[in-house]
Formats: structure tokens, sequence, C-alpha cells
């Protein structure tokens, strides 16, 4: 019995360890992007991003907890405004804040998460006219560090692809309301 043991916590010992050293090897830093082609010019998409009391209408988020607390702040819209959230175990906890916003170009939001995992990122919004400024290529990166416990998860989950499809549900969102 002692034996099996014995077995077992080698291969345990052996498994935490190949996890701690494929963790090692992931970057420092993170960077998830996705981008879509509005039909629409970029004056019309910008107000949407730029004023968080609109994101009720397209962020795939906003969605997920009915009793979602909001509280906003600072500035209506644009540099200084902010807005922060607390909800359910899907949603968390959390606080953006506009620090730059040059219209109809570009926004660049500081993004602070407290729960269930703390992390601040950057997101950016950039607006590039396409095809005569009759659509907008709507670009949306987030970028951080990557903590080593972030690092541990993703030796697990695909971060790109979790945090990419509400990208893209966000994106496709914001295209339906703009074109409409």
């Amino acid at each position: 019995m002692l034996e099996v043991i014995a077995i077992i916590a080698v291969i345990l010992a052996i498994a935490i360890a190949i996890v701690l050293i494929l963790a090692s090897t992931k970057p420092a830093t993170f960077s998830i992007q996705r981008s879509a082609v509005i039909r629409a010019p970029a004056d019309r998409i910008f107000p949407l991003v730029n004023d968080f009391r609109q994101w009720t209408k397209w962020s795939p988020w906003e969605k997920r907890d009915p009793a979602l607390k909001r509280s906003y702040g600072g500035a209506a819209s644009g540099t200084g405004a902010i807005y922060a959230w607390d909800g359910n175990k899907n949603i968390g906890s959390g606080r953006m804040e506009i620090l730059d916003a040059s219209s109809p170009s570009k926004i660049t939001i500081k993004l602070d998460f407290f729960k269930p995992f703390e992390a601040h990122n950057t997101a950016e919004f950039t607006f590039v006219p396409e095809a005569g400024a009759s659509a907008t290529n709507v670009v949306w990166v987030m970028r951080g560090p990557s903590s080593f416990m972030s690092k541990v998860m993703q030796v697990f989950m695909d971060f790109d692809k979790m945090i990419g499809k509400d990208f893209e549900a966000g994106l496709a969102s914001l295209k339906t309301l703009s074109e409409s």
C-alpha cells in the first residue's frame, strides 16, 4: 500500500512540475484582437463605444447577469468617463476608464478586473474607414501582463479563443446596431 502511495505521489509531483515548466514558457504579456467591417461610417459607430451607457446595447457581457449593478462616473463620455460593474460569477466586478478618445478613430480604455481574478489591462478600439468611408473596420484589442497564475491557467485554457468569442459577439452586435 505504501508503495502505491509513493508511486502516486511521484506521478503527481511530475505532473505538477510539467505544468509549472509549461507555464514558465508562456509570454509575459498577452494580446487578444478581433475585427469586423461594419457598413457604417466611423462617426456613427464611435459614440456607441465612447459612451459606456451605450454598451448595454451591444456588449456581450451585459446580458449575462440581469441583476448586474452598474455605476457611471467622470465625464458623460470620452476621456475621463468611468464605468464600474458588480455582477454574478459570469461577470465578476471591475472598472473601466476611457484614457483617450480621438473621435472618430481611436478609444483607449484602462480595464481593471477585481473578481473573480484581479487583472489590469488595456482595451483599445480603432475605427478605420474603408470603401470611401461607407464602411469601417473596427478593431478591438485587449492587452495586459500575464501573471504566473494566468500562465498556469493558459496551460489548460485558450484565452484567445475564450475571450475572442466574446469580442466577436460584441462586434457582431455593434455591427447590427450600427447598420440598422
